[in-house]
């Protein structure tokens, strides 16, 4: 029997968004126009993205025994997403960020870990059974490093698909690249990564491949407006950026890896994944706050369609 289920191990936050005219200088207070809250981190929205595809999902980490916590269990849950090992922490808080958009959708957040930081390697253990009725494993960088890298290490045992969402970026112990099916850096975390500026596609295509010579199976490196690049030992593609209006570009990159991962586990090929993931990601700079951005699997057939 194929696998289908989509594992996502990561941050859950509670978004705390202030839209302002402009950022404020060292010192300086301006009127924000707008207050709005909503779900977000880094796995969760990954997770909603994969879910809204139509894949069964499911979220592993940590939430906090507060009214965050018990809110973000209700809306993944909401969302149809399999809850059962997420764990809540009665030590730490949920984790919340901080975020200010300008008026022209340029977002600066500011992170406090809280719950996401206590998630263990040892946690890791419990999800090995799962991750071997799993097609995909996502991961990304807001929870501790040991836990990533023991996450990836025990989903590349179990023969599941490792996608590594670098972000926020930080460097990664060498041994782990072999481990990884897919790494879907954006310009900056593939500059963190690899030492190459990338600008353009072709260095994008430098970078990509000093990710491949370290292990990858493939890169895809998302490059905002140009779309996306994507390169595997048996060749490389470039998937062009859509023209939309660009509202908020929070959880761009989350839904983009989510739905990747949804497309992967249907067992569509990489290209392919990548076009509609791209397609995804555009729709949802078009909305605001995180998850309300990310759209369904019929919005983006829509939206590729026309």
């Amino acid at each position: 029997m194929r696998r289908t289920k989509v594992l996502v191990i990561g941050s859950l936050n509670m978004d705390l968004v202030v839209h302002v005219p402009r950022v404020p200088k060292d010192g300086e207070t301006i009127l924000g126009t707008e207050f709005h809250r909503y779900f977000g981190g880094k796995g969760a929205n990954q997770a909603v993205a994969a879910a809204r595809q139509g894949v069964p999902t499911i979220m592993a980490g940590r939430v906090g025994a507060d009214a965050f916590g018990r809110d973000q269990i209700a809306s993944l849950q909401g969302e149809g997403i399999a809850t059962e090992y997420l764990l809540v922490d009665e030590e730490h808080p949920s984790g919340v960020a901080f975020i200010v958009i300008d008026a022209g959708g340029n977002n600066r957040i500011m992170v406090v870990p809280g719950a996401n930081a206590a998630l263990s390697p040892q946690d890791i253990e419990a999800l090995k059974p799962v991750m071997a009725e799993c097609s995909c494993v996502v991961v990304q960088l807001e929870i501790p490093l040991d836990t990533v890298l023991a996450a990836i290490r025990a989903a590349h045992a179990q023969g599941a698909q490792v996608i590594l969402n670098p972000a926020p970026a930080q460097p990664l112990p060498l041994d782990i690249y072999p481990c990884i099916t897919v790494i879907t850096p954006n310009e900056s975390e593939a500059q963190l990564l690899t030492g190459v500026e990338v600008r353009d596609l072709d260095s994008a295509r430098q970078a990509a491949q000093v990710l491949l010579e370290r292990g990858v199976q493939a890169a895809v490196i998302t490059l905002g407006a140009q779309g996306a690049y994507g390169l595997t030992p048996s060749g490389e593609f470039h998937v062009p950026g859509h023209q939309v209006e660009v509202v908020d570009t929070v959880a761009a990159g989350d839904t983009f890896t989510g739905a990747l991962a949804a497309q992967l586990g249907e067992g569509r090929s990489l290209q392919e994944a990548v076009e509609y993931a791209n397609g995804a990601a555009a729709l949802a700079v078009t909305r605001r706050g995180a998850q309300p951005s990310v759209p369904t699997k019929a919005e983006v057939l829509h939206f590729l369609e026309r």
